[in-house]
């Protein structure tokens, strides 16, 4: 599923430019993000895991609990990015079941990947 097609329509795109940070582990979040264009890098404890391209999310775990943040997400090139909160996030989930299982998939993905780095 690719989430930049999803949401080629949107409009209230946030940039970040190369070598501009969104956010950091240990953060609080309230925002998950889809990476609309561009790439960006996603580091744990300081170690690359994943490089995003577009219609890649970042930030999902935000959307699930109340915890800090895992990551920090570092613009690769010149980036723009969909926000999306809590709200909507449960509207999307209901609303569209591909996307609920998009979701989950990228954070099953995502922990394999991290575990196999640490």
């Amino acid at each position: 599923m690719n989430l930049a097609e999803l949401f080629r329509h949107e409009t209230d795109l946030e940039s970040l430019y190369a070598g501009q940070t969104l956010f950091n582990e240990g953060e609080k979040g309230h925002l998950m993000y889809v990476l609309m264009s561009g790439t960006a890098m996603i580091m744990v404890r300081n170690r690359l895991v994943e490089t995003a391209e577009a219609g890649a999310i970042v930030g999902e775990m935000a959307m699930i609990d109340d915890a800090k943040r895992t990551a920090t997400v570092i613009a690769k090139t010149d980036c723009k990015l969909l926000p999306i909160e809590r709200q909507r996030f449960n509207f999307l989930i209901q609303q569209t079941p591909n996307f609920a299982l998009h979701v989950m998939r990228v954070i099953a993905n995502r922990l394999r990947k991290t575990d196999a780095f640490l």
